[in-house]
């Protein structure tokens, strides 16, 4: 099992480690800086946070030696604009998508090469870097795909990547999550690109737009490791999953008590299992009835098992965001981090939760250390 957790949070990054059975913070790093996106690389044991400094801008910063120390490195950026690329305004809002990073949203390990990574933002632009982020380089066929005029903000102003997955059996074969903009394939490294979130569905609006691919929110996008062709989604509108690479997803029809949330994790074992953290939709985004639940399904989400044990069951009103509930590569231990600075463990797939600390800053992101 991981024995480090990376904590990712509005005013700092914080590591957690176990020792002698116990966890407890290790250490603390940017204290004060949003720290909005984490990526730890198994291949060198380097360690990425992405920071966002307000009127500084987006950073980035890395250490080399698994968070012992750290360094600030280039960020992705936007190349200067061409004088006639055309400005695109967000269809809901009606405001300029800007042509700059405002923030850092996913990253991702690409292993067609040792320091090959890919980085996605907000406002929709995804970036690779060959070198282990020496360097940066705008993917233009995708930034350049004419139907991104016609994506739009989710929970931001601006539409934004959220979600890249690598398939790990070829890894030209990238999914890209986007709220929102649907589900984005590439089969030869980002060179061409396809939307690939047909079958998912929202429910409002006008009904004749509803299933239509290039207007969906998935709040995340996660792949399987046992069976890369299974991916999961917990979307705005519900639960839906693909088992043909997707080709296409089915929704998940009876996901209690919520079909509502951001977060969702999958066993690296076994495809058909996965977690979930429930919510209240929309205007209020509560647990439902001031529980904080999580949901997990074993069989492909015919069914959900709601645990609680651990977890505070009366007047608790944590939500937890996209990238707040991670797994570990054993498949047995979930971390869960809120937006009122809970953090919660558990080592047996959820059965049983432990806190490990009720008072940090809002918690953006969680990732074990990879083995």
């Amino acid at each position: 099992m991981a024995d480090q957790l990376f904590v990712g949070t509005r005013k700092g990054l914080f590591t957690f480690a176990k020792s002698n059975g116990a966890w407890a913070v290790q250490s603390s790093e940017v204290v004060g800086v949003p720290v909005t996106m984490l990526l730890h690389d198994p291949r060198n044991n380097a360690l990425y946070a992405a920071v966002g400094h307000g009127h500084w801008g987006v950073k980035m910063h890395k250490s080399s030696d698994g968070g012992d120390t750290w360094n600030e490195i280039t960020a992705p950026a936007y190349p200067e604009k061409p004088e006639d690329a055309p400005d695109i305004k967000c269809p809901m809002r009606g405001i300029d998508i800007p042509w700059n990073v405002e923030q850092i949203w996913a990253m991702a390990i690409d292993p067609s090469t040792d320091g090959g990574l890919w980085c996605g933002v907000i406002p929709g632009g995804l970036f690779h870097s060959a070198d282990g982020g020496n360097t940066w380089e705008l993917n233009m066929p995708f930034w350049s795909l004419p139907n991104r005029a016609r994506w739009m903000g989710g929970g931001y102003d601006y539409p934004g990547i959220h979600s890249i997955c690598v398939d790990p059996r070829d890894p030209n074969r990238v999914n890209v999550g986007i709220s929102c903009g649907g589900v984005w394939i590439t089969e030869d490294h980002g060179q061409t690109w396809r939307q690939g979130a047909h079958g998912m569905s929202y429910d409002f609006g006008p009904d004749e737009g509803q299933e239509d691919p290039e207007s969906q929110d998935p709040h995340i996008v996660v792949q399987s490791a046992a069976n890369p062709d299974v991916m999961w989604s917990q979307h705005h509108c519900g639960i839906f999953r693909t088992t043909d690479n997707s080709q296409s997803w089915h929704k998940i029809e009876n996901a209690k008590p919520s079909a509502f949330g951001f977060a969702c994790a999958t066993d690296p074992n076994d495809a058909d299992t996965a977690w979930f953290v429930p919510a209240v939709k929309d205007e209020n985004r509560v647990p439902v009835d001031g529980k904080v639940v999580v949901t997990r399904t074993r069989d492909g989400g015919q069914s959900f098992d709601v645990l609680t044990d651990g977890l505070p069951q009366d007047n608790a009103w944590d939500i937890v965001y996209r990238h707040g509930l991670d797994i570990d590569g054993t498949g047995q231990q979930l971390a869960m981090g809120s937006t009122t600075g809970s953090l919660w463990l558990s080592e047996n797939q959820g059965d049983q939760w432990q806190t490990l600390s009720t008072h940090l800053p809002p918690v953006y992101v969680v990732q074990f250390a990879r083995g």
